[in-house]
């Protein structure tokens, strides 16, 4: 009797957990998945984003004692508004960035166009370009740095070659006229193969069908360029400025290796001189309203951004 009694309390107990488990609706078996994700989320992104904020309005020093943290409420945004220092890294960071995304975008989209062209050797061609973009920010800056150097450089040879100027009468990066076109060259070479591959997915999204209509009307192939071409690779062509500009703004590394934000101050962008607030001088409550500054702008910008090309997409 004890033996059936037995066998019967795992049968019965079994319908109460399938029971259980069939009883999930869809939406809790959902967060079941992703609540878990969510929660690496708000650790990573979202808490340092907050903890950031709250230092931003306090004179806390990470290499001081806790004791010695005051609340200066928005005093630090005062300062760094205030501050021509600021101002002039603000303008080295818009000539990089405007530049660099310029000479991208033109010279990206016009490789584009080429390749789009089908001719022997294309693929080949491809992957040669290519190649720059597959390098460590930090072997191109080194390998650059190498390529500037007056005396045995292969870029003042070049520039001597072509125009007749002594190839040791000129520094790129220890000219303070040249440096900020030192570091735009050098971040030209190795993104604009990243511009020209999103170029080129816009370019071959275009039917070949509009083509041959615009042929039948006898359209030149210069109003089919800036009647067809242009209009439907135009969202590609913003989304890599959107990218690029995002990427360079926050530019760092690259920068480092070639010229350290010198000579003076003269190629110190704002990361760079984020870092330095940061870790050098140890302003970190300085530096998070500095960097909360930072994430603003560019969240403001890029949502505009966004915006504007959601609405080139829809035409």
């Amino acid at each position: 009797m004890t033996d059936q009694s037995t066998d019967r309390a795992p049968t019965a107990s079994r319908p109460l957990r399938g029971h259980v488990v069939r009883g999930l609706s869809d939406r809790a078996v959902a967060w079941i998945f992703i609540g878990p994700t969510i929660l690496l989320l708000l650790a990573i992104n979202i808490f340092p984003l907050i903890w950031t904020i709250r230092l931003s309005l306090t004179n806390y020093r990470a290499n001081r004692t806790a004791e010695a943290v005051e609340w200066v409420g928005l005093r630090n945004y005062q300062r760094i508004l205030t501050d021509p220092d600021i101002w002039h890294t603000m303008q080295a960071t818009a000539h990089f960035l405007i530049w660099t995304i310029v000479l991208q975008v033109l010279i990206g989209f016009t490789l584009a166009y080429l390749i789009n062209k089908k001719f022997r050797g294309n693929d080949l061609w491809t992957t040669l370009i290519v190649l720059p973009m597959m390098l460590s920010p930090a072997v191109v800056g080194n390998f650059w740095t190498f390529l500037y150097q007056p005396q045995i450089g292969l870029f003042n040879y070049v520039v001597g070659y072509l125009s007749g100027v002594d190839p040791s009468s000129f520094s790129m990066i220890g000219d303070v006229a040249l440096a900020p076109w030192a570091i735009v060259i050098v971040d030209t070479w190795m993104w604009t193969p990243f511009v020209m591959l999103i170029c080129l997915a816009g370019l071959r999204s275009i039917p070949e069908s509009i083509y041959e209509a615009a042929e039948c009307d006898r359209a030149s192939k210069w109003r089919q360029f800036w009647t067809i071409t242009i209009p439907m690779a135009l969202p590609f062509l913003m989304l890599a400025v959107l990218f690029r500009g995002i990427e360079n703004f926050k530019m760092f590394d690259l920068v480092v290796q070639l010229t350290g934000g010198g000579p003076g101050s003269i190629t110190e962008l704002t990361s760079i001189n984020l870092k330095r607030e940061a870790f050098e001088k140890w302003r970190t409550g300085y530096a998070s309203a500095y960097a909360v500054i930072l994430f603003v702008t560019v969240f403001g910008l890029a949502s505009i951004y966004v915006k504007a090309l959601n609405k080139v997409k829809q035409r």
